[in-house]
């Protein structure tokens, strides 16, 4: 990618430092920012991952079997489930909190039956109230 980027004034002295660093200090940094800010760069990736292997398997299976895991409460046991959320889903404790917080909510859309399956299964082993759709 030749493209050239047009990087806002405000940042030119950041984006220099941070083009100078070492793939290992890029890495410790990603982790002190996830810590001070209490996010997760593992969704994005997932998200992407996920997204670019369901229209492989699309393309290879013209009839999609693909379904949505809702979560309609997280129950007694709010914690266990927020662990789940955490784990299943690569998210920060705060991100993990919001989503049980807001059930009934989609928690995870276009993923293959037995995936969903799985999910259910943790869900609900942890207190939470979980479907297929």
């Amino acid at each position: 990618m030749d493209e050239q980027i047009e990087i806002p004034e405000k940042f030119k002295t950041l984006v220099e430092t941070i083009a100078t660093m070492s793939v290992l200090d890029l890495s410790e940094l990603v982790k002190v920012l996830e810590k001070k800010f209490g996010v997760s760069v593992a969704m994005p990736m997932m998200a992407a991952a996920s997204t670019q292997a369901g229209a492989a398997g699309e393309e290879a299976n013209e009839t999609p079997s693909t379904v949505s895991v809702n979560l309609i409460s997280a129950g007694g046991q709010k914690i266990q489930v927020i662990k789940v959320l955490r784990e299943a889903l690569g998210l920060g404790l705060k991100e993990a909190k919001d989503i049980a917080d807001a059930a009934p909510k989609i928690i995870k859309e276009g993923i293959a039956r037995e995936e969903a399956e799985e999910l259910k299964k943790k869900l609900e082993s942890a207190g939470a109230t979980a479907e297929i759709k």
